[in-house]
Formats: C-alpha cells, structure tokens, sequence
C-alpha cells in the first residue's frame, strides 16, 4: 500500500484506539448480554452480571460529565 492510501485509512479511522468511553461501552453490552442469556439458566448469576454492567454504566456516566 503507497503512501496515499495508508493517508485515506489513517483518515477514515481505521487505525484509530477505541476511547475509555467506546471501551466501556462494548463492555456494557457484553454484560447486558451475558445477564439476559443467563437470565433463564441462573437468576442469581444473572443480577450478578445486571449489577456488574450498572458499575460500567456509572463510570460511563461519570465520564461523560
């Protein structure tokens, strides 16, 4: 790849660190996720989970601020 063409990736972001917020963000959904999945296996594993991504969403909100 020439010069220009790592210039048009570099501006379309595609080489570009996720921020705190994005990198909370993913981790949130992941929670989210796994708590609904385990929330017909195992209730209590599943408020577990449900209060871990609470934490996430706070430190997301407090960033934010």
């Amino acid at each position: 790849m020439d010069w220009f063409g790592l210039k048009v990736l570099k501006m379309f972001g595609l080489f570009k660190k996720p921020t705190e917020t994005e990198r909370l963000q993913k981790q949130y959904r992941k929670l989210i996720e796994e708590a609904h999945r385990l929330s017909t296996i195992d209730r209590k594993a599943s408020d577990l989970k449900m209060a871990e991504a609470d934490e996430v969403m706070n430190r997301i909100e407090s960033l934010s601020k």
